[in-house]
């Protein structure tokens, strides 16, 4: 059994060990993993241009990306992967409201130009390392 000042030593000692390990970790992930994993690099015009008309057509209020927003529409993370950029620009570009599986998009009819900057935010969010997020289904064709 401890006495008294020994538990507090013990105490004290590991709360300290904790905090410098937590200072660590914290430090390398801000330092090496989350520039390593989102690709901080390749942010381009483009693709700040592609979030901006995400947030100004408030896309998150139907769908998700990273697991977070609206679960009307299907989450966007992987779109490019799933779908391919060309199934994704006519969709943006149509000048036609359209309801795939009884769910209706709106015709936003973006410009070519506007298309081409969410598809790069989309290619970009696709390439950032989710460490596995959202998992691929297991389907068996």
């Amino acid at each position: 059994m401890l006495s008294k000042k020994q538990a507090r030593f013990f105490f004290f000692g590991g709360t300290i060990l904790v905090f410098i390990i937590f200072l660590g970790m914290t430090w390398d992930s801000i330092a090496n993993r989350i520039p390593e994993q989102t690709h901080a690099d390749a942010l381009t015009p483009e693709v700040v241009a592609g979030k901006r008309l995400w947030d100004k057509n408030n896309c998150m209020g139907c769908h998700t990306i990273f697991g977070e927003g609206a679960y009307y529409a299907p989450e966007l993370t992987k779109v490019i992967e799933r779908r391919g950029e060309p199934y994704i620009k006519s969709v943006l570009t149509s000048p036609v409201p359209w309801a795939p599986n009884g769910r209706k998009m709106v015709a936003y009819g973006f410009s070519n130009e506007e298309a081409e900057n969410l598809i790069a935010y989309f290619r970009w969010i696709g390439n950032v390392d989710l460490n596995g997020f959202p998992a691929k289904p297991d389907i068996e064709k």
